[in-house]
């Protein structure tokens, strides 16, 4: 304990008080380590609420940061969105290119399914940034052009599997486009329910998707067409 001296009147003087601790310094962040601080930040937002009900103010909050910087570094709203986006469409196509490795179709079909669902259950947030489609970047990387992407190299694989069983190889785009719209409309609505298990979504998508393959007809018709 410390000790208590007597002042000139024989009062007992108080200790004098314990100094303060200085507040802790904040660690300044590199230019590179704050863009990318603003890039997750803004990411979780678009995720969160959308391109239209985002705004710089919340972003520049969420980082703790001034609105400045976050127009110094993207000069505004639509500049983040789009490298958020841009990096989304990159990580998604990366993981369903590289997954494609079988010679298999049927494998294909299996990798392509469950590299889809796997983006969807890791990178939840990324994901629903490219499915809220915005209106300012129609013309530009989304959703829609990462699927555009995929259906063309499943076109490739379809059109030598279609020459080989003697349909006509033209038709592989359209198949390529059914199938892969198919396992994308599939993955937007797991996203949301999250069963069952992935595994198993990705199995009864290619149990539909192989199995019609495997019995198709060389020239379908409607059967309503039939009876008039």
């Amino acid at each position: 304990m410390p000790e208590v001296s007597d002042d000139a009147g024989g009062r007992r003087a108080a200790p004098a008080p314990a100094p303060k601790p200085k507040p802790a310094s904040r660690v300044r962040m590199s230019a590179a380590q704050r863009r990318e601080q603003l890039i997750a930040t803004g990411r979780q937002l678009f995720a969160e609420r959308g391109f239209d009900a985002t705004s710089i103010e919340e972003v520049a909050a969420r980082a703790k940061v001034s609105k400045p910087v976050v127009y110094e570094h993207f000069g505004g709203k639509e500049g983040l969105y789009a490298v958020v986006v841009d990096r989304e469409v990159r990580a998604l196509l990366d993981r369903i290119t590289t997954a494609l490795t079988a010679g298999h179709p049927r494998e294909l079909l299996e990798q392509a399914a469950m590299a889809l669902l796997g983006y969807i259950e890791e990178e939840t947030s990324g994901f629903r940034v490219l499915v809220r489609e915005s209106p300012l970047m129609s013309g530009t990387a989304n959703f829609s052009s990462v699927m555009n992407d995929v259906a063309h190299q499943v076109e490739h694989i379809l059109g030598a599997e279609f020459k080989s069983r003697g349909y006509d190889p033209k038709l592989a785009e359209l198949y390529s486009q059914a199938l892969v719209g198919m396992v994308a409309l599939t993955g937007r609505w797991w996203m949301e329910v999250r069963k069952p298990r992935k595994e198993m979504v990705a199995a009864h998508l290619v149990n539909l998707a192989w199995n019609g393959l495997s019995h198709l007809e060389a020239k379908p018709g409607l059967i309503t067409a039939r009876r008039r």
